[in-house]
């Protein structure tokens, strides 16, 4: 009837060290560009920014003229091949025989191999490009993800030395936290965190590295973890992190509004049959509800 609320304490086998705000980023390796083999223009466009793409699903088709004449260059070339075979094969006939000199046998065999060098070439670019005959290429996203950015439209220009897409895989995330000059020497690579995740979940987490430096605008130091992934997890959002002591010990975890003090120590309220019974207890650590 005074509107006292109660909770079951739950078991605890770390302290927490406290809670620290942190900036959701990506791994390094999770931005891939998608780029073009050829310069072109844009026939077919079959996505948009933010839209999540599966490994080998086309991003769009793109027209160029290059393939086209790699192509002719390859027919070309396999067709100076086959002289060239038939050449080394008379000229190494009448070598063996004796009717010409043997440098003749070894020019037609250099010409030759320089003939298989120009169709391989050419055959190796047009397989990587996975173009048609009619010069068109198809690009397709290289890992399963979310496209962080689409730089191209429908009739628009493809060049080779930038990226029409970027592809972000958004299995991992990363957490640059800023730790306080108070907690910078309990922090250590390996220390174990976790943030709220959707749905009441807990997102899990380590330090990956720490910082050697203190920021003296910010008095805090810089810390890197992994942690896994989240349907609320964005790049760039921020979020608190709690992080947990390396030290081992045999606990409860109690919200920390529900301590107070008595007598200059620490006690918990705890429900009984006939009320409430003051326990004292010992704060092995502290973060911000608990």
């Amino acid at each position: 009837r005074m509107g006292v609320m109660v909770e079951v304490a739950t078991p605890a086998t770390s302290a927490e060290l406290g809670t620290v705000p942190g900036t959701i980023t990506l791994p390094p390796e999770a931005r891939v560009a998608v780029t073009a083999p050829f310069g072109g223009s844009v026939v077919r466009l079959f996505v948009v920014n933010g839209q999540a793409v599966a490994k080998g699903q086309p991003l769009a088709v793109v027209r160029s003229i290059e393939p086209v004449q790699y192509g002719a260059a390859l027919a070309r070339g396999q067709a100076q091949l086959a002289v060239a075979q038939a050449q080394f094969a008379r000229t190494s006939q009448l070598a063996r025989e004796g009717i010409i000199a043997g440098a003749r046998a070894d020019e037609a065999q250099a010409a030759l191999r320089e003939a298989q060098v120009v169709v391989s070439e050419n055959r190796r670019i047009l397989a990587q490009t996975g173009a048609g005959s009619g010069g068109e290429m198809v690009l397709r996203a290289p890992i399963s993800g979310r496209l962080a950015a689409v730089n191209v439209q429908t009739g628009g220009p493809v060049d080779g030395l930038t990226a029409p897409f970027i592809v972000e895989n958004t299995a991992s995330f990363m957490l640059d936290l800023q730790i306080p000059e108070r907690l910078a020497s309990e922090v250590h690579p390996g220390m174990a965190l976790t943030l709220p995740g959707s749905a009441g979940q807990v997102i899990n987490g380590s330090i990956i590295s720490v910082g050697s430096s203190i920021d003296p605008a910010t008095r805090s130091v810089i810390a890197k973890a992994r942690i896994g992934s989240d349907p609320m997890l964005v790049s760039g959002k921020t979020v608190m992190a709690t992080l947990k002591g390396s030290r081992s010990l045999t606990g409860v975890s109690v919200p920390a509004a529900a301590v107070t003090q008595m007598g200059g120590k620490d006690v918990v309220l705890v429900a009984v049959r006939t009320g409430f019974a003051i326990r004292p207890v010992s704060i092995a650590g502290r973060s911000a509800d608990r």
